[in-house]
């Protein structure tokens, strides 16, 4: 068992520890020797167990004298054992195998000699040089050792090879990748290793430009897009942005491996899934072209002077006028999320991709959590009626002005109310909104005037 002299070393995001009453623990037999497991790990509880084990190797054959009590009468018999005099004989001979490894818990020796088998293969029959391989050879490596998308295999190259060589050898590849224990670990941990700076534990804007460069330059839908490095930046940047608002839920620009493993799911799904597409446009989550160049051109459309900001009056104009004036007026208050623009009053490309995203996609968590925020006026995280009424009049006001028959609030309170079927009927929750599927509906009744008489919410 290793030693630990620091308490401090331990990464607590590795174990993953859950929240959970006493109740959940007696009625869960399974997570009660999970959590028993996770604290055996500790070097506290290491210590502790080493401690005892010490001490009962050194307690003599009668626990009675080692505690300094008379010895029983030869005439005497001594009292059955019971549950509170009864006392084992220490019968540790082995030392107690590892619990917790603080970068996984390593590969098997037959799975570590079947990729080493496999590397010396792809090396012989792949490599020019035999040993070494060049960065344009090495995407084999890339796929089918590491089981990375092929547009991974430039960053991990660099990740692998010194830094005055063009090459990658075979050893070098061994202690990164089978020493470095990624052989065995899941897809998230691989992902966000290949891609996080060395001294950080998050992964940035900036981590993801050079798989999506390499994606630009190789992906055959994307070709047409070589002579316009322009529209290239563009793409990338809303590729990142929409990864961004579905995995990074704390936002704080810093995507960590617990956020990666609880919320990218379908991002790498998409990333396996547009490797081997050879139309991108039918890789709808992320990735897709026609989806990018959407939101591009409404943004180009709405940014009237050309300045790459947008202002209030201009998003009046989203959707041809679908939105109330209140509820862009929370937007600009920056109340769902601070402007990246940092220009007072304006709002940025990275803004608007968040936004239109929340807009399109209503019932996705960050899109559910993006709108309640800006129907919050109180700050609770409730919605109650008075909240839902100040944002359905600017709606019912417009609808008589159209011309359309009105449905007033007190119908119309009661049928999304019906919607939403909140677990108290006096207010909404978070909770509420992500266990209902009309949610989108919901908030399209508030504010979106377009959307809301499209569809029969009745």
């Amino acid at each position: 068992m290793e030693n630990y002299s620091d308490v401090s070393l331990l990464d607590t995001d590795l174990l993953e520890l859950p929240e959970v009453s006493a109740s959940a623990l007696k009625s869960n037999a399974i997570l009660m020797e999970s959590l028993f497991d996770q604290w055996l790990s500790l070097p506290e509880s290491n210590r502790l167990v080493m401690s005892l084990i010490n001490e009962a190797k050194s307690m003599s054959t009668d626990p009675l004298t080692s505690k300094g009590l008379p010895p029983h009468s030869p005439k005497c018999t001594p009292p059955p054992a019971t549950s509170s005099n009864r006392t084992a004989s220490p019968r540790i001979t082995e030392p107690i195998r590892q619990f917790y490894f603080e970068h996984g818990r390593p590969a098997p020796q037959e799975m570590i000699e079947e990729c080493r088998f496999k590397i010396y293969e792809l090396f012989n029959d792949h490599a020019e040089e035999g040993e070494r391989m060049r960065v344009n050879e090495f995407k084999i490596v890339t796929k089918e050792v590491c089981e990375l998308p092929s547009f991974f295999s430039t960053v991990l190259f660099e990740k692998i090879k010194n830094e005055n060589q063009d090459y990658v050898t075979k050893e070098a590849f061994y202690d990164y990748w089978i020493e470095g224990n990624l052989l065995n670990t899941d897809q998230a941990t691989k992902i966000f290793t290949v891609l996080k700076k060395p001294d950080v534990n998050y992964l940035t804007h900036d981590d993801f430009k050079p798989v999506l460069y390499e994606l630009l330059e190789t992906h055959p839908s994307l070709e047409f897009l070589k002579n316009t490095p322009d529209f290239q930046e563009r793409y990338a940047e809303t590729v990142i942005y929409k990864i961004f608002f579905y995995v990074n839920r704390m936002e704080n620009g810093q995507i960590t491996l617990r956020e990666l493993k609880r919320n990218g799911g379908t991002l790498m799904e998409a990333m396996e899934q547009v490797d081997e597409e050879d139309d991108i446009n039918r890789v709808w989550n992320f990735f897709s072209y026609e989806q990018f160049y959407t939101i591009y051109c409404q943004f180009w459309e709405l940014d009237s002077d050309n300045d790459f900001l947008i202002e209030k009056e201009s998003l009046i104009r989203y959707g041809n006028h679908a939105l109330t004036y209140r509820i862009v007026d929370r937007i600009f208050a920056e109340i769902p999320r601070k402007f990246s623009s940092e220009v007072e009053g304006k709002m940025g490309y990275e803004d608007f991709v968040y936004f239109i995203t929340a807009e399109e996609d209503k019932l996705a968590e960050p899109s559910l959590e993006y709108w309640l925020r800006c129907i919050d006026l109180y700050g609770d995280e409730v919605l109650t009626w008075q909240e839902l009424q100040f944002f359905y009049e600017e709606q019912l006001h417009r609808m008589e002005c159209l011309g359309l028959e009105p449905i007033y609030f007190e119908d119309i309170l009661c049928m999304m109310f019906d919607m939403i079927n909140p677990k108290d009927e006096g207010y909404i929750t978070l909770r509420d909104l992500k266990g209902s599927k009309r949610s989108g509906h919901f908030f399209n009744t508030l504010f979106n005037l377009t959307k809301f008489l499209k569809v029969n919410v009745f």
